[in-house]
């Protein structure tokens, strides 16, 4: 288990110079998104493992419900090299580990590799009910998911589903095809909405196609920021909430050293509130 409220690791710069507004409170919820890039950066002998500061960084959100894209149940070659590191590859999956004291975890594995997988997670503070899973892969070299949860906030049930889309633009295309036929079988007409994660879509061009299925993207009113790729000096805003039954009050993109280190995107944090 990943100790709470610890200090950043291996030299982090600590978070504290971007600490994130504090929740709005009653009748606002805060949502986060986030590919990790499973919780590893670099290359070769300058590999370094980033799921520790991770977990830091998704406590700091605050956030009522975090979507999670990159995520790993396991990898049996990362974790035999980062074992002999002074805080070593956690012992569960990243969802559990990532989690804060309190939260409940859901997750499906959308890829395996020659070593494991990885997959799309949600944490929630909130109850879950039963999780769905559905495959929109387009193409064998790129293995594809939704993960569909039910949450219980104040009294009301919000539909969550976490993408994670291809790379190729007549794909995803045909992926938010697939996620509008699943939404119309398995999401209530009249239920609120979040559809939420690394959409991958470079070019701007996926709003007119999610408006089509009666998502409608999140926008702050007074404007906010939304680039989130790449971390280090962010142009793309790849990472983003689409929505129903909700409007978007507010947006936030962490920024700083730390936040660029752990992954190669940035989280994009909104709060909500029923429309």
């Amino acid at each position: 288990m990943r100790p709470r409220h610890a200090g950043p690791v291996a030299g982090h710069s600590t978070l504290q110079s971007s600490l994130l507004p504090p929740h709005t409170g009653h009748g606002a919820l805060r949502v986060a998104t986030y590919n990790i890039h499973k919780g590893v950066r670099g290359l070769g002998p300058r590999k370094r493992l980033e799921i520790h500061n991770l977990g830091l960084a998704v406590e700091a959100f605050d956030a009522d419900l975090v979507f999670l894209q990159e995520v790993r149940l396991f990898h049996t070659r990362e974790a035999r090299r980062f074992d002999r590191t002074h805080f070593g590859w956690p012992q569960e999956g990243q969802a559990e580990y990532l989690a804060p004291e309190g939260y409940e975890v859901a997750y499906r594995s959308n890829a395996v590799t020659r070593h494991g997988e990885h997959g799309n997670a949600l944490l929630a503070r909130w109850p879950l009910g039963d999780v769905g899973h559905h495959d929109v892969s387009d193409h064998p070299f790129e293995q594809r998911g939704l993960l569909h949860v039910p949450v219980v906030w104040a009294g009301t049930v919000v539909h969550a589903i976490v993408v994670h889309f291809g790379l190729v633009h007549r794909s995803r295309v045909r992926q938010v095809e697939r996620l509008a036929r699943y939404v119309e079988r398995h999401v209530p007409a009249d239920a609120p909405l979040v559809v939420a994660g690394d959409f991958n879509d470079w070019g701007e061009r996926l709003d007119s196609a999610m408006r089509a299925t009666g998502l409608r993207r999140a926008r702050a009113p007074a404007g906010g920021p939304e680039a989130t790729f790449p971390s280090l000096a962010p142009v793309f805003a790849l990472d983003r909430f689409y929505l129903r039954g909700l409007a978007c009050t507010s947006t936030m993109v962490p920024r700083g050293t730390a936040w660029a280190r752990m992954s190669d995107h940035l989280p994009l944090i909104a709060e909500l509130a029923l429309a």
